[in-house]
């Protein structure tokens, strides 16, 4: 069944018997699947939950729905797994994005790192934040999610180390003296939240990964193997979302 996210505001409000426009972007969407009406979908507005509904009009550029009940269904992994990458080319990082979402990152932070591929300032890097969002959304939209990963605003790496990050704190590593990754998966609870640092294509400079080990992050291996910059986290998220 179509899913499509109403974000707040949506007046008159996601409640049984209310009657709202689409978002344009989810309007698109309905058009180009050629729905009509009568047709069932979903709506969810990244809260939690989700609620069942019906087209009640196409119009040439808008679409009315009617929504019926809601469903508290929850899809979240146990744990938290907060992500931080650095920046790579563009559609490694919208690659990133939206296979992070449906593996269920409860956050993804851009560092603007040594090697990072990508630069971004101002209303760049204000765009391609927005970009990235929309990823999300539409990860969500295909995955089932109905809580959306917080798409954080792009940081340096200094200041990202300054940021408080939890207790547990991963940074992916080379090293061949980094723990494991199962590990360091043995050693936590089922449900507790893990910040997870990764670097960009090259990897983080010495200085900085001397930094983030002075910092208290822990190094941890992912095998032998080199994996992508994209690749590694995604690997690691894995292991920590998955059943």
């Amino acid at each position: 069944m179509p899913r499509f996210h109403v974000p707040p505001p949506h007046p008159p409000g996601l409640a049984p018997g209310a009657r709202l426009a689409l978002p344009p972007g989810a309007a698109r969407h309905a058009q180009v699947l050629r729905l009509q009406p009568g047709h069932a979908v979903t709506l969810f507005d990244g809260a939690g939950g989700e609620w069942s509904a019906q087209i009640t009009r196409m119009g040439r550029s808008e679409v009315e729905v009617q929504v019926q009940a809601h469903d508290p269904a929850e899809r979240e992994a146990a744990r938290a797994v907060h992500l931080a990458v650095g920046l790579m080319a563009a559609e490694r990082m919208d690659w990133l994005a939206e296979k992070a979402t449906e593996l269920g990152a409860a956050s993804l932070q851009p560092l603007l790192t040594e090697r990072a591929s990508l630069r971004l300032a101002g209303e760049r890097a204000a765009k391609k934040r927005a970009h990235w969002q929309a990823v999300a959304v539409a990860a969500c939209e295909q995955s089932g999610r109905n809580r959306l990963p917080d798409v954080r605003e792009q940081l340096s790496f200094q200041e990202y180390l300054a940021v408080p990050a939890g207790p547990v704190r991963w940074l992916l590593s080379l090293d061949a003296a980094a723990t494991p990754l199962s590990a360091a998966l043995a050693a936590l609870a089922p449900d507790q939240p893990v910040a997870l640092l990764s670097g960009p294509e090259g990897g983080l400079s010495p200085a900085e990964q001397a930094a983030a080990l002075a910092a208290g992050w822990q190094p941890v291996g992912l095998g032998p193997r080199v994996l992508r910059a994209e690749t590694a986290p995604l690997a690691a998220l894995a292991a920590l979302t998955l059943p």
